[in-house]
């Protein structure tokens, strides 16, 4: 009897252990890619999940955004610049079949390929645009991946260039641009107000030719100025139209 008694207890622990092994419970973000005899049968989830023991296996798959760093990649650029940059990666799968199916460790592959990727379209460009136009390098980096890690089941939804390194002597040489650049734009617009000056003294002294009267209101709103600070000697500049006269009398009168 109690022979009769272990073993029919040793039988419904067999049965317990063995009915819990073929439960399985999926939160909301996973699925489970589930094969049976080792072929792929279906994807389920989420919830509980019942499977075969023996027969069939399941492997899980996270279905969350993956933020992924991709480590400082050696760059040299289309005008021979050689840079250090690296990048923030944010992907998903899409579809768990083929992440499990079509890539093995999908994972490293998406990152051994947005490296490659990275370095390809980076050295496609000079260092100017580089540092001055990441969204568009971002956005052709990620369309790139993109297509490619479609058969993956993966679905690429952004790449953020995060750090571009250059070395000391570099660092000097953009210094050293940016400085003449705006001595340049400095000369530039101090000639277009040498110009812009030019010009309106031009057209004051055509109206000045047509209104004498307006030379003398000059000099006498001059003469106002030099007053206010107090000056104890003023030199005032005669002009020649009055003195000319004079000069012809007294060359006459000789």
């Amino acid at each position: 009897m109690l022979a009769g008694g272990f073993g029919l207890g040793f039988v419904l622990i067999v049965a317990i252990v063995v009915a819990m092994s073929a439960l399985r419970i999926l939160r909301e973000y996973e699925r489970g890619v589930v094969f049976q005899l080792g072929r792929f049968w279906k994807v389920k989830g989420p919830g509980l999940v019942v499977l075969i023991p023996g027969i069939q296996q399941m492997v899980r798959v996270d279905l969350r955004v993956v933020v992924m760093d991709i480590p400082s990649q050696d760059v040299i650029t289309r005008d021979n610049v050689s840079v250090k940059v690296s990048a923030v990666l944010y992907f998903r799968v899409i579809d768990p079949a083929k992440a499990i199916i079509q890539v093995e460790r999908f994972l490293e592959a998406t990152s051994q390929l947005a490296q490659t990727t990275m370095r390809a379209v980076l050295g496609k460009h000079e260092l100017d645009d580089l540092l001055a136009e990441r969204e568009r390098l971002n956005l052709d980096v990620q369309k790139i991946l993109d297509a490619q890690t479609d058969t993956w089941g993966i679905k690429v939804t952004n790449v953020e260039i995060k750090h571009v390194d250059l070395n000391d002597t570099m660092v000097r040489a953009i210094a050293r641009q940016a400085e003449a650049e705006r001595e340049r734009r400095a000369k530039v617009i101090h000639a277009e107000g040498e110009l812009q000056a030019s010009h309106k003294l031009a057209e004051a002294a055509a109206v000045l030719a047509r209104e004498p009267q307006a030379l003398q209101l000059r000099y006498l709103e001059t003469l106002t100025v030099i007053a206010a600070d107090k000056n104890s000697t003023i030199v005032f500049p005669l002009p020649l139209d009055i003195i000319g006269p004079l000069m012809q009398r007294f060359v006459a009168s000789k």
